[in-house]
């Protein structure tokens, strides 16, 4: 790695944005595509520089044809692939001039990609993937090293899709916004700035970029953080393929290659916004979900993290307050009575009064003789259910005086209270507790383990991002601000945790009642 490529790459960047207002990202993205030997597919309306952007993309190469084309319903493969030679056809051979046309192109710009018909599709997918052109009966080899396709649209039809698929880096083009309004509108006209010939790379130099950047070490951080994205992704319904992850990877390696790194890093994988989705609006669910794993690869998880202390938290509790009833010699379980007697009865009965008066039960004949439990007095039986003259009720086939019916405790409103358990803390084996302790300090372990890899990758962020040549600048701050977010987070859990554990030794042990009975 040397520091002239990318110091060379800072010199090409600056010159192609040059007179471009707010294209940084995509100038970035068209290079980038470039070095990887990929594609680059702009979504936007008409006059948003996206012909502009391809055609200073090719002023980066020494050799080579540029090839442009707009795209209709009605386009025929002569206007992308070049003429019948009328020749060949006198020989019975059916061969195309492709001079000057897209199997000749080392860059190439295609406008509306997604009006190619299927007359048109196969042989374009080909020569995207395989940079190969099937004319006549041979297969050759074409010296194309970057497509920018452009469309108003997304693809809808489902042919479409392998060809949606060929384009690594997508990006959504938007018009200049308000702030960098008054700087389009004081653009003035010159022609825009040159690459210096000795700046310019050679087919060769590129593919020696390429060589050297699959030598780039992939590390467990990076691979977790794409696994977890991955899920995350599935969660989503959003497919992506296992060629599509295969380049992501090239287009990883690549970035930090340029970038003078050993290694990728998680910050390289800023790029995966413009990867990955299959809409636009999906870009920001990407992006935010790798905001959030910033630093700690698919370590921190904060559902997870949180259902687990919560989980541990509640059972804690569950046996900080748990209790065993007491039982006598004979082993029967004991109560405390209304009196606060010991008992080893569990309820008892009483006889229920209302202001000292007895309660009694309505006449059998009633659905519910209890009242809904609040029974009779005397007075209200003789008022609802006896006869007035003769104070009588007809109860199983005889007549019975009210002063019958009143006697005794058959006929009474009976509560039956329950007596209260007799109870002590439980208490648990060392061998518990210990377990118990075991468990929750591993995982206070890797709480405080995620805590210091997000502060490592906050001291390593001014080395990479800070001059990287693919990652915005805008994003330092934003990378910070996620990283500190994330951090007091993971403290909040490590304080959290360490109660619990405060909680878990403190349980009362079998060894602390033998060492009382002592």
């Amino acid at each position: 790695m040397s520091q002239d490529l990318k110091n060379r790459l800072k010199a090409i960047l600056s010159t192609l944005n040059h007179n471009l207002i707010e294209r940084e990202t995509a100038t970035g993205l068209a290079l980038l595509s470039l070095l990887a030997g990929e594609h680059f597919l702009l979504i936007g309306a008409p006059g948003t520089a996206k012909s502009e952007l391809a055609r200073r993309l090719h002023w980066v190469t020494e050799q080579g044809n540029y090839f442009e084309r707009l795209l209709t319903k009605f386009s025929v493969p002569e206007e992308l692939f070049g003429p019948l030679s009328i020749k060949a056809l006198e020989n019975d051979q059916y061969l195309r001039l492709t001079n000057k046309y897209l199997p000749t192109a080392s860059i190439a710009f295609i406008d509306e990609v997604f009006k190619a018909n299927s007359a048109i599709l196969n042989a374009l997918l080909t020569i995207l993937n395989e940079r190969e052109f099937d004319n006549g009966d041979q297969r050759v080899s074409i010296p194309l090293l970057c497509v920018i396709a452009a469309s108003n649209e997304l693809p809808q039809e489902e042919e479409l899709a392998a060809l949606y698929d060929r384009f690594i880096f997508r990006y959504q083009v938007q018009t200049v916004s308000e702030q960098g309004f008054g700087d389009l509108l004081r653009l003035k006209e010159e022609k825009p700035k040159q690459i210096p010939i000795h700046y310019k790379f050679t087919a060769l130099e590129l593919q020696d970029i390429l060589t050297q950047a699959k030598q780039i070490a992939i590390p467990d951080d990076v691979i977790e953080l794409l696994t977890a994205l991955r899920q995350f992704l599935q969660t989503q319904n959003l497919y992506i393929s296992d060629r599509r992850w295969r380049k992501v990877i090239k287009i990883l390696q690549v970035s930090a290659f340029t970038n003078q790194q050993s290694e990728v890093t998680v910050w390289d994988c800023y790029l995966l916004q413009f990867c990955l989705w299959d809409r636009p609006e999906q870009k920001q669910l990407i992006f935010n979900w790798y905001q959030s794993h910033l630093g700690v690869g698919s370590g921190f998880n904060q559902e997870r993290l949180e259902k687990l202390l919560h989980t541990w938290e509640s059972t804690l509790i569950e046996e900080q307050n748990a209790k065993i009833q007491l039982k006598n010699a004979l082993g029967k379980r004991l109560y405390r009575d209304h009196n606060g007697n010991q008992s080893t009865e569990k309820n008892y009965q009483l006889l229920a009064e209302r202001d000292e008066e007895p309660l009694f039960l309505a006449p059998p004949d009633q659905v519910d003789r209890t009242n809904n439990n609040q029974g009779y007095t005397a007075e209200e039986l003789l008022a609802q259910f006896f006869d007035d003259h003769f104070r009588q009720c007809h109860i199983d086939g005889q007549w019975l005086p009210i002063e019958k019916y009143t006697q005794g405790d058959k006929n009474r409103l009976i509560h039956f209270i329950e007596n209260h358990p007799l109870t002590e803390a439980k208490l648990y084996t060392p061998q518990h507790v210990q377990n118990r302790l075991q468990e929750t300090q591993e995982i206070l372990a890797d709480i405080q383990q995620l805590g210091q890899e997000i502060e490592n990758q906050k001291q390593k962020m001014s080395l990479i991002v800070e001059d990287h040549l693919w990652i915005s600048p805008d994003f330092i701050q934003q990378a910070l601000s996620s990283l500190n977010n994330t951090q007091n987070i993971t403290q909040a859990y490590s304080t959290r945790m360490e109660k619990v554990i405060s909680g878990f030794q403190q349980l009362p042990t079998t060894s602390h009642a033998v060492a009382a009975n002592v």
